[in-house]
């Protein structure tokens, strides 16, 4: 059976600090919707007003962070990830982008919003396996992750991540 995909956008936030540093920014969404607790980027849904994908992505960035569009460079579209749990087909989109003096988080979706060097994420102790099991999935499965803080960044945001992550380093982009 072939399930309908809702189509999402987000933004993949990265910023150098004042000590020349990749900044990765990072939401963990708040408890009581099917996202829980998770880390994300800024984004979701596409909305009937939205005109394209990247305008779903500048909005909710937006909504949820306080990320003006005039502090938003987009640096290029990535490839789509799929959701394995909530039929999603998100588009992301690499974003060099001013960061503003305080955040202005959406307290009713967002919990937190984390700022984490990219050679963090490289680092191997960051990363992580762990059998997880959701009631879409047939049987458990082992589960890559990233260690951010106390929490894990795992599926759709690590499959989105993990491919630039090195590029990042490497200053593919001009950020």
């Amino acid at each position: 059976m072939n399930e309908v995909r809702q189509k999402a956008a987000v933004l993949v936030p990265v910023y150098r600090n004042d000590a020349g540093e990749l900044i990765l920014v990072l939401v963990r969404r708040t408890e009581g919707d099917i996202h829980s607790g998770q880390l994300a980027f800024p984004g979701g849904k596409m909305s009937s007003t939205d005109h394209s994908l990247l305008n779903t992505a500048l909005r909710e960035s937006e909504e949820e962070i306080g990320l003006k569009k005039t502090n938003i460079e987009i640096l290029e579209q990535l490839p789509n990830v799929h959701t394995q749990t909530s039929q999603f087909d998100i588009t992301p989109f690499l974003a060099k982008i001013i960061r503003p003096i305080k955040w202005k988080r959406a307290e009713r979706e967002i919990e937190e919003i984390i700022e984490i060097p990219v050679k963090e994420l490289i680092n191997p102790n960051a990363h992580g396996e762990e059998i997880k099991n959701f009631p879409q999935w047939p049987e458990p499965r082992n589960v890559p992750f990233y260690r951010v803080g106390k929490y894990q960044l795992w599926g759709a945001t690590y499959r989105i991540l993990t491919p630039i992550l090195e590029k990042l380093l490497e200053q593919k982009w001009q950020i």
